[in-house]
């Protein structure tokens, strides 16, 4: 073989590693997309109305409790952020929760803070129209285990409820209602893969 075909074939199998690393570097950095769990949590986006009961327990009073929730898309479509005002009979209350899905994890996620000084972090599962998000909370020296249920009775409107428990086997009723969406989100966002 020559060096002039040496140099040819030298030179094309450059160009073909060139092409092959752009082609690898082009896919990395292609942005990641909702999956089907994430537009999952579309049944959440709107305006939602809720009543319910708080039953008497260690963490607040029994009452009425009342709120309103305004639910849209994060951009990139990966999690539901809702912004809500309330009020229970511990006073008026605002709040912020935010819905996702871990892909690390397998397990959808809420994260919430309120202007009560309540915040919490739990890991939730679906299974047909009904999502269960559980919780450990430290209060004082105790572990106390936080179940929310949620159940679509359809595409706008569940039921709800939160237990607690100290031992993750016999469960309180706290708080249960219901929920009416009222709109769509008040304000226009990215909904997933856009």
């Amino acid at each position: 073989m020559n060096h002039r075909r040496l140099g040819i074939v030298v030179a094309s199998l450059g160009f073909a590693v060139a092409a092959a690393v752009a082609q690898t570097q082009e896919k990395k950095t292609e942005m990641p997309k909702p999956g089907p769990e994430q537009k999952k949590l579309a049944y959440f986006v709107g305006s939602w109305k809720t009543e319910g009961e708080i039953k008497e327990n260690p963490m607040m009073p029994a009452g009425k409790m009342t709120s309103t929730d305004n639910c849209e898309w994060f951009p990139g479509g990966f999690f539901v952020v809702c912004h809500t005002t309330g009020y229970s009979p511990m006073g008026a209350s605002r709040g912020l929760g935010i819905l996702g899905y871990s892909n690390d994890q397998k397990a959808y996620t809420y994260y919430g803070v309120d202007s009560l000084g309540f915040g919490e972090m739990s890991k939730g599962t679906v299974e047909a129209s009904t999502w269960t998000y559980t919780s450990d909370e430290k209060m004082g020296d105790k572990i106390v285990h936080g179940r929310y249920s949620m159940n679509e009775l359809s595409p706008t409107s569940y039921t709800f409820k939160y237990e607690t428990s100290e031992d993750g086997q016999k469960w309180s009723l706290v708080m249960e209602g219901k929920s009416t969406k009222a709109t769509g989100p008040e304000k226009k966002s990215e909904s997933p893969g856009r």
